[in-house]
């Protein structure tokens, strides 16, 4: 078991009568997020009951990492309509999952099953703890009418990313360092039209929560942590910065393991240290196959030792056959295969990115990955696609200085070309800057990792949650 996780023996008759009820997004990120949150609070003796449909909780207990029990935590799959599951597109100038909007839709037909559940619990609990992802309001609003029910909106971006989107919204109430601003790349291009009324839709119901949650540090975010929680923002609600949610070591690591069964743990194994670039773009983008093209040629060029997970992006039902098969170029995988290795399904990205031989990462920066990979100390070359994803580039590359960007926001629509790949990938691994981003990853690894422990920021701060809710 992970050193994030503390078990306390905590039997007491008011405990017990306490339980928490989380509802996630159905999207992998998300999904993650708050299963690890859960196992988390699962750990002080506190119940919980974990909300999805059928598909979505298997995918998320299939994905997760770095997690060896589900104690104390009952899943719950509940049945919502069928919905169509088309395949992304691969070519579509935005590059946001739009394929999915069907999924997510459909989820918010979760509203009367939780609300009968919620009614349930309340009257055999001395309190009902509900923590629902900000896109999950409307599914969990029916709490409003309990008298021991109170709600906890978590928020799945990084606080960089969020007080940026609700200070622009607020029409910027206050003034905000210049050069942050000169950077902040603009939100065109990060959300398809009907997502962005299905986010609008959702936040409106966040005025009844009683308070937030994070996944970040104040040892990553403590500034931006500090600008949410001003009462023009905030109001006058609660707020914890409970991350990093997964854990910061992992059991089963060293060389040998029989836990470490997957072929490209066992490759790492024999690489030298911070010798290999990690490549994976998360379960929402998919790239034309003239990117991919690019991208083989300048991994091909720049001689640097690589793991490429090479996946489509995920459909509505992740267990649906007929997925697509991406080409490489011809005999890529022959002429690599001494320095390279493919990977065309799951992997674990936990694992690999905790591998001593993992110096880099290219990735989307999807929140998740960022967290993993600062937890993990290592740098990233920042290639964003959607969502938070370019804003937390900014967050990466100017403010904690951990990594590079391939391509700037600003030229989204533009092919990344082999050259910038090859540039990229050479800067990181085999530069003088990229050592000392790797080093600045490193020391912001150990803070993390000190965080988690007794006395450390995090762990206090997760202490105080638990207080509050088991008050």
């Amino acid at each position: 078991m992970a050193s994030n996780f503390h078990f306390h023996n905590n039997n007491s008759q008011k405990s017990q009568k306490i339980v928490v009820v989380v509802v996630p997004f159905p999207a992998q990120g998300h999904l993650n997020q708050l299963l690890q949150l859960s196992c988390l609070i699962a750990s002080y003796n506190i119940q919980i009951h974990y909300i999805s449909t059928k598909t979505h909780n298997l995918q998320a207990k299939l994905r997760v990492h770095g997690l060896d029990s589900f104690s104390n935590i009952h899943l719950h799959a509940f049945s919502i309509p069928t919905f169509i599951s088309p395949s992304p597109n691969p070519n579509s100038s935005i590059k946001f999952p739009s394929h999915l909007q069907p999924s997510f839709e459909a989820s918010t037909h979760l509203r009367k099953p939780v609300k009968k559940l919620l009614h349930t619990l309340s009257a055999k609990n001395k309190r009902v703890i509900i923590i629902n992802d900000s896109l999950m309001g409307s599914v969990v609003q029916d709490f409003v009418s309990l008298e021991n029910a109170e709600a906890y909106t978590f928020h799945s971006v990084s606080a960089f990313t969020l007080f940026f989107f609700i200070w622009e919204n607020m029409g910027r109430p206050f003034p905000i360092d210049a050069e942050i601003l000169k950077d902040l790349p603009s939100l065109e291009g990060c959300f398809s039209s009907d997502f962005e009324r299905f986010l609008k839709t959702e936040y409106e119901y966040m005025k009844f929560n009683s308070g937030k949650i994070y996944n970040t540090c104040r040892v990553i975010e403590s500034p931006f942590l500090d600008l949410l929680s001003k009462e023009q923002i905030n109001g006058n609600k609660k707020q914890w910065a409970l991350g990093p949610f997964n854990p910061v070591t992992l059991s089963g690591t060293k060389k040998g393991s029989n836990i470490r069964s997957h072929k490209c743990l066992l490759w790492l194994d024999k690489q030298e240290p911070n010798s290999v670039l990690y490549v994976s773009f998360g379960t929402t983008t998919s790239f034309s196959d003239e990117q991919i093209k690019e991208m083989a040629i300048g991994l091909e060029q720049s001689k640097q030792k690589f793991i490429w997970v090479l996946r489509d992006a995920d459909k509505g039902n992740v267990f649906t056959k007929d997925l697509r098969q991406i080409k490489l170029p011809k005999g890529f995988e022959d002429r690599v295969k001494e320095k390279g290795i493919v990977i065309r399904d799951w992997a674990p990205q936990l694992e690999i990115l905790s591998h001593s031989s993992i110096g880099g990462f290219m990735s989307h920066c999807g929140w998740n990955s960022c967290m993993e990979s600062i937890s993990m100390g290592v740098p990233i070359v920042a290639w964003p696609m959607h969502s938070d994803q370019p804003r937390n580039t900014v967050l990466i590359t100017k403010i904690l200085k951990v990594g590079l960007v391939v391509k700037e926001w600003g030229r989204r629509q533009e092919i990344v070309t082999s050259n910038m790949v090859q540039k990229g990938v050479d800067k990181l691994m085999a530069s003088k800057e990229g050592d000392e981003m790797r080093n600045r990853a490193k020391d912001l690894c150990a803070a993390l990792r000190k965080s988690v422990a007794e006395g450390g920021v995090k762990r206090m701060e997760l202490d105080s949650f638990i207080s509050h809710i088991t008050r």
